[in-house]
């Protein structure tokens, strides 16, 4: 986990994770979501997606991912999250899930950033988030 002290605008972390069947299945059971162009093939040719899609908050779980785990790390509780879905991900594809430092109240214990997903080239989710930091058990 970083001190709150040691994290500077432009530090950035990714995730890459390929979309699978068994991902899109697990995560209806957990969110309850089970929209037929999620889980039904013969639906989704007949949607304006022409094939399934994933949740499009699976891709953007990646996020917190990321938070948890690697910047800031352990410990760190989201404060908000927004999103704007820009192109749907079809089972198969390879989201690269990044997160990028905007700024750091030292005071406040907040920490913002920039989220966006990319299918190849393509950004298919942005947003940003503000992240709260508790401070290090210096005894542990």
């Amino acid at each position: 986990m970083y001190a709150i002290e040691n994290i500077k605008v432009g530090m950035t972390e990714s995730y890459s994770q390929t979309i699978t069947d068994a991902d899109v299945k697990g995560f209806a059971g957990l969110s309850g979501d089970r929209n037929p162009v999620h889980m039904d093939e013969h639906y989704a040719q007949s949607s304006r997606f022409k094939r399934r899609i994933a949740h499009g908050m699976l891709s953007t779980s990646f996020f917190s991912a990321l938070f948890g785990t690697k910047l800031p790390g352990e410990g760190c509780v989201y404060v908000s999250q927004n999103v704007s879905f820009k192109k749907p991900v079809y089972v198969g594809d390879t989201v690269v899930a990044t997160i990028e430092v905007t700024g750091v109240d030292i005071d406040k214990r907040r920490v913002y950033f920039d989220t966006y997903c990319k299918v190849g080239k393509s950004k298919v989710i942005t947003g940003n988030a503000e992240i709260y930091m508790p401070e290090i058990n210096k005894t542990q």
